[in-house]
């Protein structure tokens, strides 16, 4: 069973920093795209950056030049450097991945990023 382990969330005054960490265990394969995405109340929930295991990246228009998605040393392991924070990233962000060989798509069970104005 793929889980998917985020932590790194907080509250953090505008301009500020955050970094977002994934890593996802319970399975043998190898991330094909890992990723994250986030959720605004009462808004859907939109790209923030994915990176595909060749190392291409993409991001969300509203995130380009401040956030930064990366590889972890460790198998399977994402982050995301959250830099010049705006109230208007305060979301829940969801790690997201899909493994070579396997149809599913995965999330993580959200973790809360609050920025103060």
């Amino acid at each position: 069973q793929v889980q998917l382990v985020e932590s790194g969330g907080g509250l953090v005054q505008a301009a500020g920093s955050l970094r977002l960490s994934c890593a996802a265990s319970g399975n043998t394969l190898s991330a094909e795209t890992m990723g994250w995405y986030r959720q605004a109340p009462g808004k859907q929930r939109e790209l923030v950056a994915t990176m595909h295991s060749v190392g291409t990246t993409n991001y969300g228009n509203s995130v380009k030049g401040r956030f930064t998605i990366s590889a972890g040393d460790a198998r399977n392991t994402v982050y995301l450097q959250m830099n010049s924070l705006k109230p208007q990233d305060t979301a829940v962000y969801y790690c997201n991945a899909r493994f070579y060989g396997d149809t599913n798509t995965y999330w993580g069970p959200g973790s809360q990023v609050t920025v103060s104005s």
